[in-house]
């Protein structure tokens, strides 16, 4: 905030704009895209983590290891994002208060669940009630986190089963005939050629991933989208110093210049790592490089 900002009513156009746009609440705004940023880059290795967990299941010789990988990509991909979100970081934000509610609170006699209400002593709370507000917020991210990593690693794990089959059977069989263990050709074989054919798929995944952040706005959590929707309308709490009309469709173009800069330096960023894990394989993308280098 600049010293002449003390009174907006007094300011030009432009000085009226710097103050209005370095104003804290702004402030919050920008540091909502932080937020964004840091969602992607936390989720996608643990929502990769959880997906190749999940493979490593579904193609398990073990039929209740495999049933269960087969289940979870099968439940996940069939139930509607938005309702698996809502439901999940409920479920998920109970199941924690009830288990701290077991151990912190033992004398309690009264049933948890009355009716609609779900009720646990203080110290079982999530957050405490008296904790900070970065608390508070830090453990919606961390609910969020954990949902999108369970949704978004039932995808990843479908499509890494994908590019695990993918890889031509006779490799393995010749893994196998020099005197490898199945270990071996697994973390040797399959899974290093198992990238190029998966990586299409998990670049639509990371393409996916980064258009459903603003479900973070359903989560209660302050992303873009709610800061847009707040500091864009013509009746808000946050500004009582700079009244204006409606500017949602101005914030909410920003948005979309965001993302989709978002998208094409993804799309960048991604044919380079296509290129390097194709060089040298069997494959349409690898012959082509060979032909290129060669040429």
């Amino acid at each position: 905030m600049f010293s002449y900002c003390a009174d907006p009513d007094t300011l030009g156009t432009f000085r009226w704009f710097t103050c209005y746009l370095t104003n804290g609440v702004h402030w919050s705004f920008y540091l909502s895209f932080i937020k964004v940023l840091a969602l992607l880059a936390v989720t996608a290795p643990v929502a990769l983590g959880f997906g190749f967990a999940g493979a490593m299941a579904a193609r398990s010789h073990v039929p209740p290891l495999s049933w269960l990988g087969k289940a979870y990509i099968a439940i996940v991909r069939g139930v509607p994002d938005i309702a698996f979100f809502l439901f999940f970081v409920i479920a998920l934000d109970q199941g924690f208060e009830w288990i701290r509610h077991k151990v912190l609170c033992p004398e309690w006699t009264d049933p948890i669940r009355q009716g609609n209400d779900f009720l646990v002593c203080q110290a079982a709370k999530l957050p405490l009630g008296s904790s900070p507000e970065w608390m508070h917020e830090t453990y919606g991210f961390f609910l969020a986190v954990i949902t999108f990593s369970i949704v978004f690693g039932a995808f990843a794990a479908n499509v890494l089963f994908g590019g695990m089959r993918a890889v031509p059977h006779a490799q393995l069989e010749t893994a196998e005939a020099y005197g490898m263990s199945r270990r071996q050709i697994f973390w040797r074989v399959l899974v290093p050629q198992m990238w190029v054919y998966a990586l299409p798929g998990l670049s639509n995944l990371w393409m996916v991933l980064i258009k459903a952040t603003p479900l973070l706005f359903l989560l209660g959590i302050e992303d873009i989208v709610y800061w847009a929707r707040e500091l864009g309308g013509t009746k808000t709490s946050k500004f009582t110093q700079y009244p204006h009309g409606d500017w949602r469709m101005w914030y909410f173009l920003f948005l979309l210049i965001f993302y989709l800069g978002m998208t094409r330096v993804s799309e960048i960023g991604l044919e380079k790592l296509m290129r390097r894990l194709s060089h040298g394989q069997a494959t349409s993308g690898g012959e082509l490089l060979r032909k290129e280098t060669t040429a």
